[in-house]
């Protein structure tokens, strides 16, 4: 549960050489990340896809820059991940697009939802992933996450304890004027919008040499 291409990743090149023995042995490769740093193995996500199928997955939350500089800092910015998406499409090689966390009264706007789809749109992804305009909050990290709203959003933090209590969802009040957006738009774009059918995808990748489509459960029985 965390981004492998932290800065540390520059140094150490675990995930290069997790990417040279994929490429070596045949196999497909997917990753999560909200980091540009993804760019320094372009070359061998492009080697990849060519033999097999290569997946990049990108989380997109914030549209507005200035926001994203609040509630993601130390991390590529909106519009740097956006270029990586298209330099993938440019490579064509497939993205997806992760759209959460999504906070209430936060970043639960139309505005920024179809902000973040038209990046998505104009970027050519083949999906995006949502689990609903929210996020969740564990034991633990529920006070983290006030004590970051008490710094960065003075007065939020009574309005989520007075919303929500000690919930482990937290939707957004909007929910389901925003999913009915998200799903309408992506549907308009071509932009596969069921999590169901783009886990099927993530799994399933082409043998390219002879054009025969494999599941991961083929290789027992090769």
């Amino acid at each position: 549960m965390t981004d492998p291409y932290i800065p540390l990743e520059m140094e150490i090149g675990n995930v290069r050489k997790a990417l040279h023995l994929i490429y070596e042995h045949g196999f497909g490769f997917t990753v999560i990340t909200k980091s540009n740093r993804i760019l320094r193995d372009f070359y061998l996500l492009q080697k990849i896809n060519k033999k097999t199928n290569c997946v990049v997955q990108m989380t997109l939350t914030t549209y507005d820059e200035a926001l994203y500089r609040i509630i993601e800092p130390n991390v590529s910015t909106t519009k740097e991940r956006f270029e990586v998406l298209k330099r993938m499409r440019d490579a064509g090689i497939p993205t997806v697009v992760w759209l959460t966390p999504i906070l209430p009264f936060i970043n639960d706007t139309e505005d920024n939802i179809s902000g973040i789809l038209d990046l998505c749109i104009e970027a050519d992804v083949y999906g995006v992933i949502c689990f609903g305009m929210g996020l969740t909050l564990r034991e633990g990290n529920r006070e983290y996450f006030y004590k970051q709203l008490d710094k960065l959003f003075p007065y939020l933090k009574e309005k989520y304890v007075h919303t929500y209590g000690n919930q482990y969802i937290i939707e957004s009040p909007d929910n389901k004027r925003l999913m009915k957006l998200f799903h309408q738009k992506c549907e308009e774009n071509g932009i596969v919008h069921n999590n169901e059918q783009i886990f099927n995808y993530l799994y399933t990748f082409e043998e390219k040499e002879n054009n025969k489509q494999l599941s991961i459960w083929d290789w027992g029985v090769k």
